[in-house]
């Protein structure tokens, strides 16, 4: 009795404490007069036991899975057997290999004005049958796998957000079980949107995921480590209902751009079979969505009232290409502050959140109908132009190797340093097991768990100063693990495999106005060649833009234009941030997010035409500086020789 007025108390204090929240998901987990509802089963789907009703708690073994086939392997889904005090969990097995996704979204708003979303992906050292090896033999905080694959789920479910949700949300991805054939990041993707879609949180879902490899000239879908291993391409394709884009992320060996192409139509259309099979678990689930929640957008009234107010003001100063970046910003928060004072005195009731949203819809129409209507672009370029470029190397003497790229207001510093193969970065124990294949012949255990050696590694750095702002300077946050991630994804194919140092490129960015990212992968391959590394060639990045017009009914894209070379504010106000690196010949990486819940696949690939000519635009612009590696590496970098011993000696 005691216990049981003890478990009272704090489920009592727990309604309390979260004002109502913890009262929703214990009214969602037993529901008042609610039972389990049993449904016949239909013919050979035996997996599909019965159905709960909306969000009951299903008790031990009650669950529901789907079985879905993509590149003719078996992928199953299945629901609501663990985890069920959260707003939706989703199970997904590929293999052996096993990854648990919950979503839980609270039901109060955030002061926050953006889409507060969380996504953390975990590796286990128990779901690979190890013990971690630091002091605590616990796991301790993330490691750079984990946070990169958090940062490919997270940019892969967040446009399918409605706008305006400002709600604490968070996604935990629990690696269950590993086998080293099949990768888990492409699991806990399609287990993301698995949870989300049977939840009730407002979602406008469900993706699909599928990774696509190129082993001899032929694309496989979701290859296993061993096939990767042979693969010239290693591409993540994260799709919508009726083929829509949402997410892409490629690492190629010089990739030739109609293989790329091919291989993305080819994912599309796998990662439609993934939403088919998450569709069909929605269904027999009977999910209902949550409503009478706010989404926080500007009301009409004041949106109009703030566009007769400052629409003619906002149009200069986005007409006015003398402006550079500080200047611009600088206008136009003079006009923000001087339309808000007036907003507030019409409005008085109105919420700061919807004065301050008003002015930036204004904002927003005015630079986007710019481009759409009319062609411009707020520095006086065309669609298609670059920036101005102007390229420097050998910087400094002592440096092994250094280069200075400015691209328009963004400027980076690229630095190169040798050391010896044993400085090289070394991946965790854990991201080791995860990768090993157990199908390996004639390798010894030792050897197939042996850390894996990375002879380039990048480094990136953002401080404050490079956008006229001020900041605690400490380690790197994840969105500077994500850009130095992607520019040495870039560098690596050109690196010869038998290079006697580890490489390691530093890239300062001194300046940040659009694509600070790609400009490090320029830098960092004049670095390289200034070093005397003998790369295969040059390496050369771009970003790509997007403005679009879209139906007032359906949300399809009516019109849209691409812009060549973003600006930091054409980024800000644009739908998509297409970032391809690659040389002369092929193509070496791809990142593409999007803030669209999908785009077609046309519009892709006139991205991916477009900035392959812009990067060879920019091959050009490199060469004049530095058109090949120094045949020597400089007197203040490390040597490297052979020393040989008589036998009689040693005997």
């Amino acid at each position: 009795m005691a216990a049981a007025r003890s478990c009272g108390r704090a489920a009592l204090g727990a309604l309390g404490r979260d004002g109502g929240g913890a009262a929703a998901r214990w009214g969602r987990a037993l529901p008042a007069g609610r039972s389990a509802l049993r449904l016949p089963l239909p013919p050979g789907r035996s997996a599909l036991r019965w159905v709960p009703a909306r969000n009951a708690a299903a008790g031990p073994g009650q669950r529901q899975a789907v079985t879905v086939e993509v590149g003719g392997r078996k992928m199953e889904l299945s629901s609501g057997k663990l985890a069920k005090f959260a707003d939706g969990c989703a199970v997904v097995q590929l293999g052996d290999t096993a990854v648990m996704v919950t979503a839980v979204s609270k039901t109060k708003p955030t002061p926050s004005q953006f889409m507060p979303l969380v996504v953390d992906y975990r590796q286990k050292a128990a779901a690979a049958g190890r013990i971690p090896t630091n002091y605590l033999r616990r796991e301790l905080g993330s490691t750079d796998k984990e946070i990169l694959t958090s940062r490919v789920i997270d940019r892969s479910i967040r446009p399918l957000f409605p706008g305006g949700y400002f709600y604490d949300t968070q996604i935990l991805c629990n690696l269950l079980a590993v086998d080293g054939v099949n990768d888990p990041d492409i699991l806990a993707i399609n287990g993301a949107s698995a949870a989300l879609a049977l939840s009730d949180i407002p979602w406008n879902g469900p993706i699909g995921a599928v990774r696509v490899g190129l082993v001899d000239g032929e694309t496989v879908i979701n290859p296993t480590r061993k096939q990767m291993s042979s693969s010239a391409l290693n591409l993540v394709v994260a799709g919508a209902p009726q083929s829509q884009v949402v997410m892409l992320e490629a690492t190629a060996e010089n990739v030739l751009q109609q293989d790329l192409c091919h291989a993305i139509k080819v994912g599309v259309k796998h990662t439609q079979h993934v939403i088919q099979g998450i569709q069909q678990l929605v269904k027999e689930r009977g999910v209902v969505k949550r409503t009478g929640q706010k989404l926080f957008m500007a009301p009409e009234e004041i949106v109009e009232c703030a566009r007769k107010l400052a629409s003619n003001k906002i149009y200069a100063v986005f007409t006015d290409t003398s402006h550079d970046k500080i200047s611009r910003d600088e206008a136009i928060n003079k006009i923000r502050l001087e339309t808000e004072e007036q907003l507030k005195e019409k409005f008085p009731e109105a919420e700061p959140y919807e004065i301050m949203e008003s002015f930036n819809v204004v904002s927003k129409d005015i630079f986007r109908n710019l481009v759409l209507n009319e062609y411009r672009r707020c520095d006086g370029r065309d669609l298609t132009s670059l920036r101005d470029i102007k390229c420097e190397v050998n910087m400094f003497k002592m440096l092994h190797g250094s280069a200075l790229f400015q691209r328009g207001q963004t400027q980076v510093l690229c630095t190169v340093t040798f050391d010896s193969l044993e400085s090289s970065v070394k991946s965790d124990l854990i991201s080791t097991v995860v990768r090993c294949t157990k199908t390996a012949e004639n390798v010894s255990l030792s050897a197939r768990f042996k850390p894996q050696v990375n002879p380039l590694f990048f480094t990136p750095q953002f401080p404050p100063y490079a956008t006229n702002e001020i900041g605690k300077v400490t380690g790197m946050n994840r969105r500077e693990l994500g850009h130095g991630a992607l520019a040495e994804r870039a560098l690596k194919p050109v690196i010869p495999p038998d290079f006697p140092f580890t490489i390691r490129v530093t890239s300062e960015v001194l300046e940040s106005n659009g694509s600070s990212s790609m400009a490090s992968a320029c830098g960092g391959s004049l670095a390289l060649m200034d070093a005397g590394v003998p790369v295969s060639s040059a390496v050369a990045g771009v970003a790509i833009g997007l403005i679009t017009k879209c139906s007032q009914e359906k949300g399809d894209i009516e019109d849209y234009r691409l812009l060549t070379d973003i600006l930091g504010i054409e980024d800000y106000f644009g739908d998509m941030d297409f970032k391809m690196a690659g040389t002369n010949k092929g193509i070496t990486a791809l990142q593409v997010d999007l803030k669209l819940p999908g785009i077609p696949i046309k519009i892709v690939m006139e991205a991916i035409q477009q900035a392959t000519a812009a990067k060879r635009e920019i091959l050009h612009i490199m060469n004049q500086t530095l058109a090949k590696p120094r045949p020597n590496r400089k007197e203040s970098g490390p040597v490297v020789g052979n020393v040989g011993c008589v036998n009689s000696y040693l005997s």
